[in-house]
């Protein structure tokens, strides 16, 4: 199992970014996926899922309305556009299989990618 995350950059606040998840080694179509982020000095922390279909998504309070999860099957990759960004979003983004928006959820495989730093500031 490999992920690899990209799209991460330093923004000002209100600014927009896309991450990119390229999965591999297991049936992508097939899992819920999620996107964590571990912001300096604090635990990892689910942000976003979306069902195996792309029907279906969820989000934790703090970003509802500004962040969209997306994916594409038939490329194996999963997105995520953010929008209006502010320095608390600041950190470093992870995906992995998973669902739930509660701190049960910390991802399907144990195998995590090398993350893409998210930078808000002016």
């Amino acid at each position: 199992v490999q992920f690899v995350e990209s799209g991460g950059d330093l923004v000002q606040p209100g600014g927009s970014l896309r991450l990119s998840c390229a999965a591999s080694g297991f049936k992508f179509s097939g899992y819920a996926m999620c996107w964590f982020r571990q912001a300096p000095g604090k635990e990892r922390e689910v942000v976003a899922c979306i069902n195996f279909p792309g029907s279906l998504s969820d989000y934790i309070g703090p970003v509802k309305g500004r962040f969209t999860i997306s994916r594409d099957n038939a490329k194996n990759t999963m997105y995520l556009q953010m929008n209006n960004l502010q320095p608390e979003d600041t950190a470093v983004y992870y995906c992995n299989a998973g669902w739930g928006m509660t701190t049960t959820n910390n991802g399907r495989f144990d195998s995590w990618g090398q993350g893409t730093q998210v930078a808000v500031s002016s």
